[in-house]
């Protein structure tokens, strides 16, 4: 009531000029141009015309109002001070509504926040960082009272009140790293941000999902490998020990641990006991199909097409499996890919976009794009619309709604422009043939920095980086660049907010035929130091 009177207070016509500056502010730090920029037929029509005839190849544009919108609705429905956005943001119109309107952390909720930071909108993402604190506190009586853990967990699923056990059927809820995976957005908001304050501030959440995993993991028999039991790849085959997709976000969470231990230099000790353990953990494994294998045992069937694709976690959102460093992870990440196909249920496509983004395949992500925005005109219509995707309003059909399809296809459109979880500021990374010319600005990249670009005939034209906390800032690119302080990078980048992980040398399975020929693409590399507030340009040659 008291927020009420005094939201009367203020006359109309000013709430909604102090609304619309507000949201600017916000909205407007990115600008994205696909095309030549002019406007044509198709940016006149009705969203669900340019919809339903974007699989014609009619309107190459339209991906950029995914994008945009994208950011919208991530400022709609996450504000400081407020409850992250759940499975349908805020627009969620039943009593009695899919999954609940909850926070399935197995994905959903994590893929709802993967464009906070590199689509210059992090403070969207403070409303889940409040819920990582609150789930620290739950979450550490669960981790003690059912496993006799320190530190604290979480499994598939959390809601308003932060229940933080399991929930729904055993192949689901029995899951125990929803939490760890949770947390590691509060090491990448730090590694965009370079804030100690905030790493400080945080440091004790993202330490208690390393103590809880020191204290629950156990000895495999067999490998004598140290994994979570029980371990199941999130909806998707037996409960069994240590599978991929678990053994990653433990590293996750014990290495990004250790990393902010040094940082902050803290816990010596705790970072030899984080260190030891981190030796432990099993190495990803390559499959008799040449995939990378989703569980510990080679059981993956070629012809599965299943929704979910957890395994590739260390693809995305994670750093685990690079072309330059792992090339034959990379290129099972890839058998995995194809084998799974390109259409799933909505969300699944968002995920599938920045997985075929860091495959440094943009026109197949380009394609992935197109099969999410098929036109579904209502849940009703299903049926005669199998591929449908979209709805006419632009939300994603899993079928039903959930929102987290179009955050995750947001977040992807950004991976196609830029990226730099991999040792560098990758420039255009994976741009479709379709956007041949463009435009964008201000996207973020870790290292504190903002990237404008513009580019014509499929190649980079120039580039413009702004730094916010100054440091080395390594480019990579498909084409030599010339600018003002570049030298040609050697070695690792010596600025830790861009380091790659460093994971163990993968296994192969015996029974695979033929180890396939592994490359890593061809790229230039260059270092120019950087100072807080300055604007630095570069020019393709």
């Amino acid at each position: 009531e008291r927020y009420l009177r005094q939201a009367m207070d203020v006359p109309y016509d000013k709430a909604l000029e102090n609304h619309v500056a507000y949201y600017k502010s916000l909205f407007d730090r990115v600008q994205l141009t696909l095309g030549d920029g002019k406007a044509d037929e198709a940016s006149k029509q009705e969203t669900y015309v340019r919809i339903r005839d974007f699989k014609q190849g009619k309107d190459e544009t339209l991906p950029a109002l995914l994008f945009q919108y994208g950011r919208y609705l991530l400022i709609s429905s996450s504000q400081p001070g407020g409850q992250p956005a759940n499975l349908q943001g805020i627009w969620n119109g039943s009593t009695n509504p899919a999954w609940d309107s909850k926070y399935t952390i197995n994905i959903n909720t994590e893929m709802n926040y993967w464009p906070a930071e590199v689509a210059n909108l992090s403070e969207m993402h403070e409303p889940l960082f409040a819920m990582l604190k609150d789930l620290s506190v739950t979450g550490a009586k669960t981790a003690r009272d059912m496993y006799e853990c320190g530190g604290w967990v979480a499994h598939h699923n959390t809601d308003l009140w932060r229940i933080a056990g399991p929930v729904d059927f055993a192949s689901a809820g029995m899951w125990p790293t929803g939490g760890a995976w949770l947390a590691q957005h509060l090491w990448q908001h730090y590694l965009f941000t370079g804030d100690k304050d905030f790493l400080k501030t945080y440091y004790p959440v993202l330490k208690g999902t390393a103590q809880f995993f020191l204290d629950f993991l156990v000895e495999h028999p067999d490998n004598h490998w140290w994994v979570v039991s029980p371990s199941v790849s999130p909806e998707h085959g037996p409960m069994t020990a240590g599978c991929t997709m678990d053994n990653q976000i433990v590293f996750d969470a014990l290495r990004n641990t250790l990393l902010a231990s040094r940082i902050l230099g803290e816990d010596e000790a705790f970072q030899k006991t984080l260190e030891q353990m981190i030796d432990r953990l099993p190495p990803m494994q390559i499959g008799k199909y040449g995939q990378l294998q989703e569980w510990l045992e080679d059981r993956d069937n070629p012809k599965d097409e299943h929704r979910h694709i957890s395994h590739l976690y260390g693809l995305y959102p994670s750093n685990q499996i690079s072309p330059f460093l792992h090339p034959e992870l990379f290129r099972a990440a890839r058998t995995t890919l194809e084998q799974r196909g390109d259409m799933a249920t909505g969300w699944s496509l968002g995920w599938k976009i920045n997985f075929w983004a860091r495959m440094l395949d943009g026109n197949h992500a380009y394609r992935i794009i197109s099969n999410m925005l098929q036109l579904l005109p209502s849940d009703g219509e299903s049926k005669q619309y199998p591929e449908g995707r979209t709805y006419p309003n632009m939300f994603d059909a899993h079928p039903p709604f959930q929102i987290d399809g179009n955050f995750g296809a947001a977040a992807g459109i950004a991976e196609m422009l830029v990226q730099s979880h991999d040792g560098a500021v990758h420039l255009l990374p994976a741009l479709p043939d379709a956007w041949a010319e463009g435009h964008v600005e201000g996207l973020r990249a870790r290292g504190g920095y903002e990237v404008d670009m513009t580019w014509a005939d499929g190649k980079l034209s120039e580039a413009t980086v702004r730094s916010t906390i100054g440091g080395t800032l390594r480019l990579r690119s498909a084409l030599p660049l010339k600018g003002k302080g570049l030298r040609k990078a050697s070695g690792a980048c010596p600025n830790a907010l861009f380091a790659p992980a460093e994971v163990k040398t993968p296994l192969y399975s015996p029974e695979l035929k033929e180890k396939p020929a592994v490359s890593a693409p061809v790229v230039y590399e260059y270092d120019v130091e950087t100072k807080p507030g300055k604007t630095y340009r570069f020019k393709a040659i």
